[in-house]
């Protein structure tokens, strides 16, 4: 038994490897470095406090997988820019800069910041031209408003890493400006999401995603019907500014548990599959939902506790 286990793994794609190895890693640095908030957290806030692990991780797992498969993800870019392969490869060096600054909490303002404006690039020049070009296909904007929030969270991380500084009167001002503008994209990404999963439940929960809930987790619509509920409430109170990280707080713990009970199991059955095709699938469902996790703990995070 054990034989065939140790056969299996080492058989595994080196890209999944890759993957996996780069996730594992800097979730340990991730919460090595959050140690004593989350010593120092009570309660839901012990949540919170992982919203820099929630947002590392998945950043690491991405760079590793444009690394490791460049040339497949060089056709995504668009074919007005020179050198595409060059392009592949700096972003996932850049995801994995970016992924060990925040997992280290070390110059997040400046990595969230950057991180942000790359995702905003994207969106404005990949995401919506996609969406434009199949109008009645949902998941093009699902996608375009995903990545639109996965910018807002970074730049909500940025907010949450700045202090107020005598020595740069505008600090402020920026903080302000980028909590503002990550609390309406969450606030109406969690409400666009909410609505979606009324109108189509049978899929994965958290976010609205192509993949069906497999056949083996039981209440399939309950548990869509009640995170499309919590979703379009807590986003409601985000949008409208009140209670926001009491809102955040609750909506990005629920979206954690999923993580952990429904997606993880996936990721485990993925992982066992011979295919590395059903295995890179797995591990995206996974940290593209632990990454929205983040994104909602990043506004949590950065809110001031009288909010």
């Amino acid at each position: 038994m054990q034989l065939t286990i140790l056969a299996t793994f080492f058989e595994t794609s080196p890209t999944v490897l890759a993957m996996c190895g780069a996730g594992i890693l800097i979730f340990f640095v991730a919460l090595w470095a959050a140690r004593d908030d989350i010593a120092q957290a009570r309660g839901l806030d012990k949540v919170v406090a992982l919203s820099n692990l929630c947002f590392a991780a998945p950043l690491a797992v991405f760079g590793a997988l444009h690394l490791a498969a460049a040339k497949a993800l060089a056709t995504m870019v668009p074919s007005y820019m020179p050198w595409p392969l060059f392009w592949a490869y700096f972003f996932g060096f850049a995801l994995l800069a970016a992924s060990l600054s925040i997992a280290t909490k070390i110059l997040v303002r400046w990595s969230g910041l950057l991180f942000g404006i790359a995702m905003f690039c994207f969106v404005a020049m990949m995401d919506i031209p996609g969406a434009l070009q199949t109008p009645g296909d949902r998941f093009g904007w699902i996608l375009a408003i995903r990545e639109l929030a996965f910018g807002a969270g970074a730049w909500l991380l940025a907010a949450g890493a700045m202090t107020n500084s005598t020595t740069n009167a505008a600090t402020p001002q920026v903080k302000t400006t980028f909590l503002t503008i990550g609390r309406v994209v969450v606030g109406i990404t969690a409400i666009f999401y909410g609505v979606e999963f009324f109108l189509h439940p049978q899929g994965v929960p958290a976010l609205p995603l192509q993949k069906m809930m497999p056949d083996w987790i039981p209440a399939h619509l309950l548990i869509n019907y009640l995170t499309g509920a919590i979703l379009v409430v807590s986003g409601a109170a985000i949008l409208l500014a009140k209670k926001t990280r009491l809102a955040a707080t609750y909506l990005g713990a629920w979206i954690v548990l999923l993580v952990v009970v429904i997606y993880g199991p996936i990721l485990i059955s993925a992982l066992s599959n011979p295919s590395t095709e059903v295995k890179i699938e797995g591990i995206n469902y996974f940290f593209d939902t632990l990454l929205f996790a983040g994104v909602i703990l990043a506004l949590a995070s950065a809110t001031p506790p009288t909010d």
